[in-house]
């Protein structure tokens, strides 16, 4: 019922006041990518507009106001450029077993989250690649990867671990961080 007075008033001002109250759309041109109706900013009621009140040196208060010259309407349009960084995806967890003077190399893979868009430009680094386990003062696990990134999944990364360093048993637990490197423009 309500919807029906609303559309016979509308029909009602439309012929009481003439087509040109109501705006012809097909004059505005449709840009690509854009909706096919632009949606208009309203224009001020009136063609001065108070701005704010303005203090003078003499304590004089005047009145700031802006005065409607000339009004345009125009469409622009714009573009974004998103760029991904390169990031590392997974976490690895290496597990070994050393008993005595076991040597062994542990190969395992890194997962980036794309393929570098640049070749010969991104190297891993580690926050060590030459590790004392067991905090004896020599080296005994050594991280060696390739220089560059160059593929999403890098897998020529070696753990060497030398039995014959570790001198104390039991568990060892060691952190190790890794980032992504960019070459150096020289």
């Amino acid at each position: 019922m309500i919807k029906n007075i609303f559309l016979i008033g509308f029909l009602y001002s439309v012929l009481a006041f003439g087509q040109d109250t109501v705006p012809n759309i097909s004059d505005i041109p449709n840009l690509p990518n854009l909706p096919s109706i632009p949606i208009v900013p309203m224009l001020p009621a009136t063609p001065i507009e108070k701005v704010e009140d303005v203090v003078l040196e003499n304590g004089e208060v005047k009145e700031e106001v802006w005065e409607l010259v000339k009004t345009n309407t125009i469409m622009l349009k714009s573009s974004v450029e998103v760029v991904v960084p390169l990031e590392i995806m997974t976490d690895i967890n290496v597990t070994a077993l050393v008993i005595d003077d076991q040597k062994l190399e542990i190969p395992f893979e890194i997962t980036m989250n794309k393929e570098p868009d640049k070749k010969d430009y991104y190297s891993l680094n580690y926050s060590e690649t030459a590790i004392d386990i067991d905090k004896d003062g020599k080296i005994d696990t050594y991280i060696s990867s390739p220089k560059y990134i160059n593929k999403k999944v890098v897998d020529d990364n070696i753990l060497i671990i030398d039995g014959k360093n570790i001198t104390v048993e039991g568990t060892h637990r060691k952190k190790i961080y890794i980032n992504i490197e960019m070459k150096n423009r020289r």
